[in-house]
């Protein structure tokens, strides 16, 4: 028998590691191992560490599918998405780097098997932490992330990632001004958190937190989708805008020139001018709409499910 630690599946907010964990915990068949929400974050280290282990004993394998793993655990497959701390850890707080340099090698060279979410980061991983990681990439819910009529009465542009240095949303100052000029205006959905560095004032008009029920709407009612990223293991934002059938403007950087295929204009996440015109660009070209609704058909959390399931013991 599988079991899944569901410690990022309880957790209030939702970024990509969240989203593989609820995902993976809807539709992997395993026993589920899910702490308090209380125990989700911080406080939930020692959950991982010395509960987790006892609870998942007698299990064929442990699946973590958000980066960490018990360090006792000898049966442990674990979801590693990306080595950022380990790349560029001026984007962390000091304490978040100094635990993510002593457990991820340790957990990344202890487990049975390790995944990532894209050759970008099994490329990553093989260089930081000399281990072999086989790829398989997160999906879309192609019942909820659908097709829907961008809104007239306030047009928007909108971005969706946390409010972090590495997200690079400053760079979507001239964006904004260029919308503002046209009567649209420049929406980002996420919120902050205490181990990521932010990045100042923000050029958009935050909404913060939503409740992941509403993403769909939101994603499927803008105009177009910007992520300026400059360092992803993947970017499942991208994917499932496409999905919703918007207009995909995405950073030429890490991971998403892969994970966005040919359904995205790609930019210089250095060039706000640049970024400024491919988003306007996008805006109403349905040909590259079209393309990423066709991408996005390929990505489905089933998918997900399957080949992580051919991986375990």
């Amino acid at each position: 028998m599988i079991a899944l630690n569901a410690r990022a599946a309880a957790r209030p907010e939702l970024g990509g590691v969240e989203r593989w964990a609820r995902e993976l915990e809807a539709r992997l068949d395993a026993r589920v191992l899910r702490p308090p929400a209380a125990l989700s974050h911080r406080a939930g280290h020692l959950w991982e560490q010395a509960l987790l282990p006892a609870l998942a004993r007698g299990s064929d394998a442990l699946v973590n599918p958000a980066n960490l793993a018990p360090l006792a655990g000898r049966r442990n497959v674990v979801v590693i998405h990306d080595a950022a701390p380990l790349r560029e850890p001026s984007w962390y707080s000091p304490a978040y780097v100094r635990w993510q340099r002593f457990v991820l090698p340790r957990v990344a060279r202890g487990a049975l098997r390790v995944v990532t979410v894209s050759a970008f980061s099994r490329d990553e991983l093989r260089e930081l932490l000399g281990v072999d990681a086989a790829v398989v990439p997160g999906g879309v819910d192609h019942d909820r992330f659908v097709p829907g009529t961008p809104r007239s009465d306030r047009p928007y542009v909108l971005t969706v990632g946390s409010q972090t240095a590495r997200k690079n949303l400053g760079a979507l100052a001239e964006t904004a001004r260029r919308l503002a000029a046209q009567g649209v205006e420049l929406l980002a959905v996420g919120g902050a958190r205490p181990q990521f560095t932010g990045e100042g004032a923000l050029p958009a008009r935050p909404l913060g937190r939503v409740p992941d029920a509403d993403l769909p709407g939101l994603y499927a009612g803008a105009l177009a989708f910007v992520l300026p990223s400059l360092y992803e293991g993947f970017g499942l934002p991208c994917l499932e805008a496409m999905a919703c059938g918007t207009p995909v403007v995405a950073a030429d950087a890490a991971a998403l020139p892969e994970a966005c295929g040919d359904g995205a204009l790609l930019v210089d996440p250095h060039d706000q001018a640049a970024i400024a015109e491919a988003v306007l660009a996008a805006i109403g070209d349905e040909r590259l709409r079209a393309r990423g609704l066709r991408h996005a058909a390929g990505f489905s959390w089933e998918r997900t499910a399957t080949e992580l399931t051919a991986l375990l013991p």
